[in-house]
Formats: C-alpha cells, structure tokens, sequence
C-alpha cells in the first residue's frame, strides 16, 4: 500500500527579502521557518529545504541499514547518521554525504561495509537523489 505524506510551504515577500513557514502537514509535527538568506549563507533557528531533504536522507538511510543488517542475521544495537546535503546557489543542490556510526554486535569490517554500501544504493531517499553525488563514510562503534 503507497502513503503519501504532504508538507505544505506559504511564502510571503520575494526571493531575497520574503520568508516562509513550512509545516509538515500529514504528522502534525513541526512548522519550520525557511528564508532565502539561511539557504544561501546560514542561519540559527531557520530551516532550508537541504536540512529538510538532510533530515529525509539520513532517517531513510538509517531504515534501510537496518534492514539489510537484518537480512544479513545482525541486529544493529544503534546506527547513527547524518545526512550532510550541500547547497551552491549558483548550481543548485552539489550532493550528500551520509556519515554513519554503528554498533552491531558480531559483524566483522569488510562485511559492515559491503552492507553499508549496498544500504545507500537500496535507499529510497537515495534512490531520489539519483542525480547528485551521495558519498558514505560509515563506521563500527
């Protein structure tokens, strides 16, 4: 069965000056503010659209870890991961970087990351990303 979740944005102002909210409609969750100046340079306390596909990334990566360690007989005790993404305003969204710290008890190295690698193909999130560079450091706690 396909889920459909929805976030919804309402943007006031231009580019440059304006700003928005963006709620995560189907949780309920969170209502994000989002401006042009976070995105392009930083910022405390506002959200961009690349921390929001970060956040995206790095949970579905961490589900598809799991999963495949599983289908491999080994159950991970945590897996931590971060989802950098990278913004250039004068080319877009440059690429992903999914950091990643594990304990798994009884895996040996070669095995951990064949599994990791194969997680980071296997991800639909990443799937998605298909069009950008996703890199993978990944290692056993």
């Amino acid at each position: 069965m396909a889920v459909t979740s929805e976030s919804t944005t309402v943007w006031r102002g231009d580019l440059t000056s304006g700003s928005g909210t963006t709620t995560l409609d189907s949780s309920g969750a969170a209502s994000l503010a989002v401006n042009w100046r976070a995105r392009s340079e930083g910022a405390e306390s506002v959200t961009t659209p690349e921390e929001l596909l970060g956040a995206a990334h790095a949970s579905c990566y961490s589900m598809a870890f799991a999963a495949a360690l599983a289908r491999s007989g080994h159950a991970p005790e945590s897996l931590q991961t971060t989802a950098a993404v990278t913004f250039d305003p004068a080319h877009g969204i440059t690429g992903s970087h999914l950091l990643v710290s594990a304990v798994v008890p009884g895996i040996d190295e070669a095995e951990f990351q064949r599994i990791a690698d194969d997680a980071k193909s296997g991800c639909p999130v990443s799937k998605a990303l298909a069009g950008i560079p996703i890199t993978l450091e990944a290692s056993l706690a």
